[in-house]
């Protein structure tokens, strides 16, 4: 394929997309990953796209939503990488909610076997996986179907969420910062995902790295309500991500890394299930924020990414992506 029409492929898939991780990019084209990036930087000196953490995306700033078709081909493997750790989270019995989106329904289909589990949700895709589990109680919200992601959103859905408390809420969006937080590209989907944060004694975000440095429209989730963050393991070249890691990880949230092979059969290696499997602290209930004192959070710090002077704060981080 010649640059010219790798090029206006690759700006088709943004197009489409809104945006497109440079590994999925590289594995459309056949080409390799330096060779994307090539491209796609003299695509965004045509102000055609823009560059982002691993990836590209429409140009302005803000990446529009995609839609369930085109979100389900995106970075497959490394949304089976975050489901397999995430799912190590969930305990016997528990009560929890579950957002809607392609990386939260691969979560899904992994508490199918968690006995005693009690999940609500507003996304049919996470009903739909979740239908079949025997000892799998599943509760849905109310609320208007949105079709391009098949969730409830609306005063219907957020009113159903009025007077709940669970022990965890599973929510993955649009992009991540450390400044804002969650966020997503659509005001009712995000409405609703703030109601099922303020059901949750503790928050846990699904985001592949693609999404780190990402910035939408419309803030979900604050950072300092995050409790946890689920990620896969950035690409060696990605520095923005490892920067973007710690700042979440200066401001209180858990980082939990699927380290090694990724793939569709492939589950995260010991290191990842360590790290994903910490202690439980004292979380503050959604909208309060944290003591960023010598608390349980202080020691998790210390504990994942290290407390070390700022010098050598991206070496660890670089070492932790590598494991």
């Amino acid at each position: 394929m010649f640059a010219a029409e790798r090029r206006q492929l690759i700006l088709e898939m943004v197009r489409a997309n809104g945006a497109v991780s440079l590994r999925e990019l590289a594995r459309v084209v056949q080409t390799s990953e330096v060779t994307v990036r090539r491209d796609v930087r003299a695509l965004e000196a045509e102000g055609l796209l823009d560059r982002r953490h691993g990836g590209a995306v429409l140009p302005g700033g803000f990446t529009r939503e995609s839609g369930f078709p085109q979100k389900s081909h995106l970075a497959t493997a490394e949304k089976t990488a975050i489901a397999d750790l995430a799912a190590g989270l969930v305990e016997e019995g528990e009560a929890i909610v579950v957002g809607a989106g392609t990386t939260t329904q691969e979560l899904a289909r992994r508490l199918a076997r968690v006995p005693g589990l009690t999940v609500v949700t507003n996304s049919l895709l996470v009903a739909q996986a979740l239908a079949h589990a025997n000892r799998v109680e599943v509760v849905m919200t109310g609320g208007t179907l949105r079709g391009s992601n098949y969730a409830l959103v609306g005063s219907g859905a957020e009113q159903s969420l009025q007077g709940l408390r669970v022990t965890r809420a599973f929510l993955s969006g649009s992009g991540l910062t450390a400044e804002r937080g969650l966020s997503t590209s659509n005001m009712l989907s995000a409405s609703v995902d703030r109601a099922l944060v303020q059901a949750a004694a503790e928050v846990v975000v699904l985001a592949d790295h693609t999404k780190l440095g990402t910035d939408t429209m419309f803030q979900t989730v604050p950072t300092d309500v995050i409790t946890r963050l689920v990620t896969d393991e950035p690409p060696g070249h990605d520095d923005r991500a490892a920067t973007e890691l710690q700042a979440l990880a200066d401001q209180g949230v858990q980082i939990a890394v699927a380290g090694g092979a990724v793939g569709p059969n492939a589950g995260p290696g010991p290191d990842a299930v360590q790290k994903g499997r910490q202690p439980r602290r004292d979380v503050p209930l959604p909208g309060q924020r944290r003591n960023h004192g010598a608390g349980p959070g202080q020691q998790l710090r210390s504990a994942v990414l290290g407390e070390q002077p700022p010098g050598e704060r991206a070496a660890r981080v670089a070492d932790l992506r590598r494991r």
